[in-house]
C-alpha cells in the first residue's frame, strides 16, 4: 500500500455526516462598460448593490472588533484633492497592509508589480478619476479555470481622520491597491474572507499560472539556479517565515508572515562571491537586522558602485539577506510561473495546457484515497493522459516534464467559511489503451508512479513529474471517502492529450502557451555565449548583440558600435571587473527587449530614429518621469546633429536614466538631494 502523508494546519475536515457539496450562487456578472456608459449618460456615480458600502461587506467575525468606532465609506475625491488611480512611473513598491491580516494577498500583489504586462491584465490601466470618471472600476482575476471581471464602486472604508483602514499606498493620492483589494474581497465574499490565506493562492488568482513550492529546509542543490531562472523570466515569487509565539523576532523578521521576493544578486566581496536575496515586508516597515541588512558592516566589503546601487538605507520594509540566511529563516518559497519550465531543462519553447472540471459525489464518485479505503478508490473520477514526445525535444532527454495540478472549488460564497478538504491524486502507468474506467483490480495490482502521495488541506496540490512518453491514468481524490466537492484538474507539458475516462469521452481542448520573453534566448544565448566565457567584455558583447536576429526589426539594419557596448558595460558592471556576468547580461537582455518594444511603438515614421516628440513619448511609455529640460539635454548628449536618437543610443540613454534614478533613490534621505563621500 502506498505511503500517505497528511499535512494538517487548520481545522479538521467537515464530518462525513454533513455534506458541504452545495452549489453557491455565483456572483452576478456585471458589465463594466454598460454600467459606466449608463452612469455617464445619467450623470451619476455608480453604487454597487452587490457589494454595498455596509458592514456586511467587511464581514461578521473577529475583524469587526478591529474597526474604528465611526467607520465611514468615502470616495477618493473626498479623501484627496487630486486622486490618482495608478502611476506607472512609481518605481518603489508603494502598498501597505491595513487591518485585514492579508499579508499573503499583499505579498503576491507586490510580486505582480514587477511585471507590468501581467499587472495590466489584472488592473486594466485605462481607468482614472478624471477622464470618463463615474465612480466605477473593474479588475480581472483567474477564478477556478476562467478569467472573471469584477466590478466595484470606489467607496472605501475610512476612519474619522479620513485614513483608509485596509490596504493603502505610501502615496496618499494613489488608490489602485485599495480598489483592487475591494474587488478581491467582493470575489471571495467579504474583507474578512481575506484574513487567512497563502501567497500561492493569490499568485494563481492573478495569473492563472502554475505554482511550485520549495521547502527551504530541504531545498534542492540548484536553488540559486532556480531563483535565477525565475527572476529573469516571467515568474512571481513569495515566501513565508516560521510560525512562532513572538510576532516580531529579535532579528527583525515577523513570525508566520508572508514576504515578497523582489530580486536576487550575486555580489563580489573581498573574500569571494556571495548570493543575496532581496525581500519586502508587506507592512512597508520592520526589516531584517542580520547580515546584509541596511546597517550591516557587510556592505563595506563591496565596491563603492555596487554598494550605491544595491544598498537602500530606508525603513521601507525592503532588505537584502544572504541565500544561506534565507534558507534558515524562511519555510516555503512559492514560485508562480506562466509556463511550467522552471524545474525543467527544456527551457523556453511551447507548452500545452489542458483543464478538466470534475466533482466528487457521495455514493458515486467520492471514493477517497487508496490508503484510507481501497475498496472504493476506483469510484473516483479517472483521467486518461497520453504524454507525447515533443518534436523539438532534445534526443538526450528521455523523459518529459509534466506538471499536474488539482484545485478544489469553494462550496460557499465566502472563502473562509468552509474548510478545505484534504486532497491529492495518484498517477498510474496504463499498459493497454482503452477508454473504460480502470476496475478495482487494476489498483490492487499496480503501484502508482507517485508512491509517496501527499494529501493537503489546501486549495491546490501541484506535482512536477518527469515521465516517459506513454499513457497514464490520473485519479484525483479526497483523503477520506464520501466527501463532496467540485475540482479542476490542470495538466501542463510540452505535448499531451487529456480526456475523462468512462462517461464523458470527449477530448479536452488544449491551449498553447509561450513565454514571449524566453523562447530560444536561454538556449542560444545564455548557454552558447557563456559556456566558454563566464564573463564577457565589450568586444564580445558587441559580437553577441550584432549577431542577434532582432524580431520585427527588418525595416533597417540594427547594429551596436564598440563605443556603445563599452558605455553599456560601464553602466551595468557593478563590481568594476570590466566584464559582464551571465546575470548582468540577463538584466541587459530583458531591458533590451522592453526598450525595443517601446522604440518600435513610438517610431511612427519607421525611420529607425526618434525625434524629440517621439523621445518624450517613449520615455513616458517606459514609466519614467523626466522634465522637458532633462530630456532635451539627453537628446543633445545622445542624439545626432538633428537631435534624433537611434535604437543603439536610446538603449544607452535609457540605461543611464534608470541606473542614475536607482542610485538617487538609494542615497537620498529626503527625496530632494543626496550627500556623497569622495569614493561615492
Amino acid at each position: 500500500m502506498p505511503f500517505l502523508t497528511c499535512l494538517k494546519k487548520k481545522k479538521s475536515p467537515v464530518p462525513l455526516g454533513r455534506s458541504i457539496f452545495q452549489k453557491h450562487t455565483p456572483s452576478i456578472q456585471q458589465n463594466y462598460q454598460a454600467l459606466l456608459e449608463m452612469c455617464l449618460r445619467n450623470k451619476c456615480l455608480f453604487t454597487d448593490d452587490n457589494f454595498p458600502a455596509h458592514i456586511s461587506s467587511v464581514g461578521t467575525g473577529a475583524l469587526l472588533k478591529k474597526l474604528p468606532q465611526n467607520l465611514q465609506w468615502k470616495r477618493p475625491h473626498a479623501l484627496h484633492r487630486s486622486p490618482v488611480f495608478y502611476a506607472a512611473n512609481r518605481k518603489q513598491l508603494d502598498l501597505c497592509q491595513g487591518l485585514v491580516e492579508n499579508c499573503w494577498f499583499l505579498a503576491a500583489l507586490e510580486a505582480l508589480t514587477f511585471h507590468q504586462d501581467i499587472l495590466a491584465a489584472v488592473v486594466p490601466q485605462n481607468q482614472s478619476f478624471e477622464r470618463k470618471y463615474a465612480g466605477i472600476f473593474h479588475f480581472r482575476f483567474w477564478h477556478f479555470g476562467e478569467w472573471v471581471d469584477v466590478v466595484v464602486d470606489d467607496r472605501l472604508p475610512v476612519n474619522e481622520a479620513g485614513e483608509l483602514v485596509f490596504v493603502s499606498s505610501v502615496y496618499k493620492n494613489m488608490f489602485w491597491g485599495a480598489l483592487l483589494e475591494k474587488a478581491y474581497a467582493k470575489l471571495y465574499g467579504s474583507y474578512e474572507d481575506l484574513q487567512i490565506g497563502q501567497v500561492s493562492e493569490a499568485l494563481v488568482d492573478f495569473t492563472g499560472g502554475v505554482n511550485i513550492r520549495i521547502k527551504l529546509a530541504a531545498a534542492p542543490p540548484d536553488l540559486w539556479d532556480i531563483l535565477t531562472r525565475a527572476t529573469y523570466s516571467r515568474s512571481l515569487m513569495g515566501c513565508q517565515t516560521h510560525v512562532g509565539a513572538t510576532k516580531v523576532l529579535k532579528n527583525g523578521l515577523v513570525a508566520g508572515h508572508a514576504y515578497t521576493v523582489t530580486g536576487i544578486r550575486k555580489v563580489t566581496c573581498q573574500y569571494g562571491p556571495e548570493n543575496l536575496v532581496r525581500l519586502r515586508n508587506p507592512w512597508g516597515k520592520i526589516e531584517w537586522k542580520g547580515d546584509w541588512s541596511d546597517s550591516s558592516y557587510k556592505w563595506e566589503l563591496l565596491s563603492p558602485k555596487e554598494k550605491i546601487l544595491l544598498r537602500k538605507k530606508k525603513e521601507d520594509g525592503e532588505f537584502w539577506m544572504s541565500l544561506r540566511d534565507f534558507k534558515i529563516h524562511f519555510v516555503d518559497l512559492m514560485i508562480c510561473k506562466l509556463t511550467p519550465d522552471l524545474m525543467s531543462q527544456e527551457d523556453g519553447k511551447k507548452w500545452m495546457y489542458s483543464l478538466k472540471s470534475g466533482r466528487w459525489v457521495k455514493g458515486s464518485t467520492a471514493g477517497g484515497s487508496l490508503g484510507f479505503c481501497n475498496g472504493t478508490f476506483w469510484m473516483n473520477p479517472q483521467y486518461w493522459l497520453n504524454v507525447l514526445p515533443a518534436e523539438d525535444t532534445k534526443k538526450s532527454l528521455g523523459s518529459c516534464n509534466v506538471v499536474i495540478s488539482l484545485m478544489q472549488k469553494h462550496s460557499s460564497k465566502h472563502r473562509n467559511r468552509a474548510p478545505h478538504l484534504f486532497i491529492g491524486f495518484s498517477l498510474y502507468k496504463q499498459y493497454q489503451e482503452n477508454n473504460r474506467k480502470m476496475p478495482p483490480a487494476f489498483f490492487t495490482r499496480h503501484q502508482p508512479v507517485n508512491k509517496h502521495q501527499v494529501f493537503l488541506d489546501e486549495r491546490e496540490v501541484t506535482h512536477d513529474f518527469h515521465l516517459e512518453p506513454g499513457v497514464y491514468v490520473i485519479v484525483p481524490s479526497t483523503l477520506e471517502p464520501q466527501q463532496e466537492s467540485e475540482f479542476i484538474l490542470r495538466v501542463f507539458s510540452r505535448k499531451h492529450v487529456l480526456r475523462e475516462m468512462g462517461g464523458n469521452t470527449s477530448f479536452t481542448l488544449s491551449k498553447e502557451i509561450v513565454d514571449r520573453y524566453e523562447g530560444k534566448i536561454w538556449e542560444d544565448f545564455f548557454t552558447k555565449h557563456f559556456e566558454q566565457n563566464p564573463e564577457i567584455n565589450a568586444v564580445q558583447l558587441q559580437k553577441i548583440l550584432n549577431n542577434t536576429s532582432w524580431r520585427n526589426f527588418q525595416s533597417f539594419h540594427l547594429s551596436f558600435s564598440l563605443d556603445a557596448c563599452q558605455g553599456i558595460l560601464a553602466l551595468l558592471d557593478l563590481n568594476a571587473s570590466g566584464t559582464l556576468s551571465i546575470q548582468e547580461f540577463r538584466v541587459l537582455w530583458k531591458r533590451l527587449l522592453f526598450y525595443l518594444e517601446v522604440f518600435q511603438k513610438r517610431d511612427t515614421s519607421r525611420s529607425g530614429k526618434l525625434d524629440l516628440v517621439e523621445l518624450h513619448a517613449a520615455v513616458q511609455e517606459t514609466g519614467i518621469s523626466l522634465s522637458n529640460e532633462v530630456c532635451n539635454l539627453m537628446a543633445i548628449r545622445y542624439g545626432d546633429p538633428d537631435l534624433k536618437i537611434s535604437f543603439e543610443r536610446f538603449v544607452c540613454f535609457m540605461l543611464r536614466v534608470e541606473i542614475m534614478g536607482e542610485a538617487f533613490r538609494n542615497l537620498t534621505q529626503d527625496g530632494k538631494g543626496i550627500y556623497l563621500r569622495e569614493s561615492e
